[in-house]
């Protein structure tokens, strides 16, 4: 089955991401969704909604803290899948959708791990080789491999940090608004050799939504939809504990990339997708997407990251709103707040961040699994 042009993104929304102290998960969600309901022209959500898809990884209370925060008491199903729980969410709407369920539904994705009393993510993890281990250990593994067969190093993964630090310097509601140079990035505090302070991601507060509309009532708002091309999942066994893995691609994202291409039709995703939002919760992890997502040759990252391809104004950029870096990472939005950049690029809303060819295609890209999963979305312009 292919879900290619059989639902659409009519309406999107984010939240400010950060240290949103002053803020429940009540009223970011209510933020996010007021501005997809906006953008959309809905004026009576109990009406034009049919169902809820959400997705929180820290939350408990999903369904309960989205229905009463909107006060829209409809069918709600809550997905979690670690850091690809906001796409994943996204997939189960589009599902939903396109087999004919509801004509229209709302997918919201949203955390808020800074009220936790926690630098960082404190869930449940069985370790690397079966040692304590953090995300930042699990990812970091995959450097000395990747460095010594292709050459590459740490100023490869610096110029990475650099640009998106730049990006989201510029985006309105991103987290970080620190612009850092290659220098900044290699002087700064480790963290897991080789990532440094700036090679991690902004673990931050935030909420995103969409609206999913069927073909038949997609063209009655008031803006162009935006049709989803594909939506898949993939997953692979436990990277840390596979005999097989050789620590220099993620395998979740070669198959999720696999069936998302081919149920978008897309022979050759240099050429055919013009817009990416990679999960690079890791400086590495971004690097390695390039190369799992057939955006270049194995080991050719590093020329690419040298020449610009992947920068604002490159050939196909990434990671245009700062990404996980510096955007920030609420786990359970960060999936749905990829997608709301790229509808804002592809409808040239996102004013002076307008890139200067408007992409018609465009792809979003998030690991999750414990790390043994991966969901990537691809809209189109045109149906």
């Amino acid at each position: 089955m292919t879900l290619r042009n059989k639902a659409a993104v009519v309406g999107a929304g984010c939240c400010k991401f950060g240290e949103n102290w002053d803020q429940g998960p009540e009223d970011m969600i209510v933020d996010a969704v007021l501005e997809a309901y906006a953008d959309a022209g809905i004026e009576d959500p109990r009406r034009q909604i049919d169902a809820i898809y959400c997705g929180s990884l820290y939350s408990q209370l999903g369904p309960v803290e989205v229905s009463e925060a909107l006060k829209l008491y409809k069918p709600m199903t809550a997905v979690s899948n670690y850091c690809a729980t906001g796409t994943e969410a996204f997939r189960a709407g589009v599902m939903a959708v396109a087999a004919g369920v509801y004509d229209t539904v709302l997918v919201v994705g949203y955390d808020k791990p800074k009220d936790r009393g926690v630098s960082g993510p404190s869930v449940t993890i069985r370790g690397v080789r079966d040692l304590p281990g953090t995300p930042a250990a699990w990812f970091a593994l995959c450097a000395a491999p990747y460095f010594k067969k292709y050459g590459a190093g740490r100023e490869d993964l610096a110029r990475i940090a650099v640009k998106n630090h730049a990006n989201g310097a510029h985006a309105p509601k991103s987290f970080i608004k620190k612009v850092v140079t290659v220098d900044d990035v290699l002087k700064a505090r480790m963290i897991a050799w080789p990532f440094g302070l700036f090679d991690c991601a902004g673990q931050s507060d935030g909420a995103a939504a969409v609206i999913i509309s069927s073909p038949a009532h997609a063209r009655s708002y008031p803006k162009d939809p935006v049709w989803v091309k594909a939506v898949a999942s993939g997953s692979a066994a436990n990277p840390h504990t596979d005999p097989d893995h050789d620590f220099l691609r993620w395998k979740p994202t070669e198959n999720a990339a696999a069936e998302a291409y081919r149920m978008a039709g897309i022979s050759d995703p240099f050429r055919q997708i013009e817009l990416c939002q990679v999960h690079d919760c890791f400086t590495l992890t971004e690097l390695l997407a390039y190369e799992d997502l057939g955006l270049c040759a194995k080991g050719a990252a590093k020329e690419h990251i040298t020449a610009g391809t992947f920068a604002f104004d490159g050939e196909l950029p990434v990671n245009t709103d700062g990404g996980l870096k510096s955007f920030g990472h609420p786990t359970g939005a960060t999936g749905v707040r990829m997608l709301y950049e790229n509808i804002r690029q592809m409808r040239g809303e996102a004013g002076e961040r307008n890139l200067r060819r408007r992409p018609v295609t465009a792809l979003t890209h998030n690991i999750g699994g414990f790390p043994t999963g991966c969901a990537i979305t691809i809209l189109g312009m045109e149906k």
